[in-house]
């Protein structure tokens, strides 16, 4: 019976705006939505933004006699890939895996926690702190033993006191590597000792170094330059000391973290910043013995080649977004905005470009509620996809009704007239 009256309130209102020019008909029903002449959306062209445009000129040479088997270089705040070489090949790790290791303690352990060392832990090859079945520590300083001198068996302790066992913590960490969006790695054990299910990739060990220096404690460990400690009982002290070159001997140098097993051959994954710049590197399968400084070189490489070449640079979209038209409601047209700014920072050599284009309707049914994500502003470096900001409706629009048209005859025969 409700959509009966409806349509015949409707066909009514049909009948009225046939009368256009008869009493100013065709004004008074143009305010009403179906009658609003407004137009469908007519997509925005993309907007490019040069780096000639921005005013930058920085460029830099590839690295080049580089000794890694596989590396790469990105941005920190973005995880854009500045340089690389095989970035997404499958590679063993070794004790940069400790990365991992220290961050999920972190985020599932308290500081003061008080480790009982196994004996599975006590067995675990060099490098050892030496510790002894039975022994107690504070999670705290067995972390600095983790990152500053590389020990294994700290690494299985905290494992199992952190997840119950080696296995409950690999799941952890696993379960942290998916949360981060990686799809290339994948964790048996703490340490980063040789398993053929124990890899990452040179991009995706970026990726968890980006999100590790985001920790104050993390970085407040890795750039410690040495720990003194004791067990829980006071009858044995140790002292740990950083064994990181690349922290003392690059300006602007984070940290982060070493590694080598015969596998892996010598892997580093570190971090540096100037100018407001954070950028993350790793090189695996960087030389063997006695090739240990390989590591150093190829590292300095990266990061110059990004400091030099790339420059930060403010990009913001400006232009204002068009109201979207709406069919069947109570308004013609809604208008839309961005759920973020639209401005940001971007590094960017001199023959970058920044291409703004948008994912938009051209129109958009009955009823929309404010803050329906309909579409989203894209931003594209050199044509690969670096952001996307959803795009949302800025209020409610309710479906017309038959309370909707009589309320327009009312208006029409009792206010217009």
């Amino acid at each position: 019976m409700q959509k009966l009256l409806s349509s015949a309130i409707y066909t009514i209102c049909l009948i009225l705006l046939s009368l256009a020019y008869i009493n100013g008909t065709k004004d008074f029903l143009s305010g009403f939505a179906p009658f609003n002449p407004y137009e469908a959306y007519n997509p925005a062209a993309p907007k490019t933004i040069t780096a000639e445009s921005l005013g930058i000129t920085s460029s830099a040479a590839e690295p080049s006699k580089m000794y890694s088997r596989a590396y790469c270089l990105i941005d920190a705040d973005s995880n854009r890939i500045l340089t690389s070489k095989d970035a997404d090949k499958q590679l063993p790790m070794a004790s940069t895996t400790k990365i991992m290791t220290c961050i999920v303690t972190l985020e599932n352990g308290n500081l003061d926690d008080i480790v009982t060392v196994s004996k599975y832990a006590a067995s675990m090859p060099d490098v050892q702190l030496n510790m002894k079945e039975g022994e107690k520590f504070r999670l705290g300083d067995l972390l600095y033993s983790l990152m500053l001198e590389s020990h294994n068996d700290t690494a299985v302790a905290i494992a199992e006191h952190i997840g119950g066992s080696v296995e409950g913590f690999a799941e952890l960490m696993n379960l942290k590597a998916e949360e981060l969006g990686l799809t290339n790695t994948h964790f048996v054990t703490p340490n980063g000792l040789d398993s053929e299910e124990h890899y990452t990739t040179a991009y995706e060990l970026c990726c968890i170094a980006s999100y590790a220096i985001q920790n104050e404690t993390f970085m407040d460990i890795v750039q410690t330059p040495s720990h003194q400690f004791s067990n829980c009982d006071n009858t044995r002290t140790y002292s740990v000391n950083n064994k990181d070159a690349f922290l003392t001997s690059y300006s602007g140098a984070l940290g982060i973290k070493t590694g080598f097993t015969g596998n892996a051959g010598y892997c580093f994954c570190g971090a540096a910043r100037r100018n407001g710049a954070t950028l993350v590197s790793a090189v695996l399968a960087c030389g063997w013995p006695p090739n240990k400084s390989y590591k150093w070189a190829d590292t300095r490489k990266l990061m110059d080649y990004g400091f030099k070449g790339y420059t930060q640079a403010g990009i913001s979209a400006e232009s204002p977004l068009p109201e979207i038209k709406v069919e069947g409601g109570k308004e013609a047209s809604v208008p839309v905005k961005r759920t973020d700014t639209g401005s940001f920072t971007l590094l960017m050599s001199k023959d970058d470009v920044v291409t703004i284009s948008y994912e938009l309707p051209d129109s958009l049914k009955a009823p929309v509620r404010s803050g329906d994500i309909i579409g989203y502003e894209k931003y594209a470096i050199n044509d690969n996809l670096y952001m996307s900001i959803p795009v949302v409706v800025s209020r409610t629009i309710e479906t017309t009704d038959s309370k909707y048209f009589t309320d327009i005859l009312a208006r029409l025969f009792f206010v217009n007239y």
